[in-house]
This record gives structure tokens, sequence and C-alpha cells, in this order.
């Protein structure tokens, strides 16, 4: 049986991942820059706007806010 459809409204969302089995995500300096620079240009290319984030080594959240009804990444209406 499908899944219902995800509901993706406008507005504030949180967003966590975790490594697999609590595995490091992140491993130097490095890897959080570039983790960060290509979050920026996803928030540029889908006009997301990253009020706030928290970057650890196995997992980050990031605070988005998005003002289109589709927030799934890849997805038109």
């Amino acid at each position: 049986m499908p899944r219902k459809p995800r509901i993706d409204l406008a507005g504030y969302h949180h967003v966590i991942n975790r490594g697999v089995n609590h595995s490091e995500v992140f491993v130097d300096n490095d890897d959080y820059e570039m983790f960060l620079k290509i979050v920026c240009k996803a928030c540029r290319a889908y006009r997301v706007v990253l009020h706030d984030y928290c970057l650890m080594s196995n997992h980050f959240h990031l605070l988005v806010e998005t003002h289109r009804e589709t927030f799934t990444l890849g997805v038109r209406r």
C-alpha cells in the first residue's frame, strides 16, 4: 500500500540528518566548510532561507524557511 502524500507547507522547517549507526559525517574542518558551501548553494537554487544551523561530528540541524508550498527538493508543481 503506497504511503500518503507528504504535506509540504511553506514556513519554517527543522531539518536533521544523522550518520548511519551514529557514525561521523564530518571528519575535519574541510568537511564542515564543504557542507556549508553545498547548503548555501542549495538555498540559493531553491530559494530557501537558512536561519540557523548546528553541525556536529555525527549529525546536523538546519532551521530553514520556505516560501513555496513544495519543500521536497527536485519536485516542481
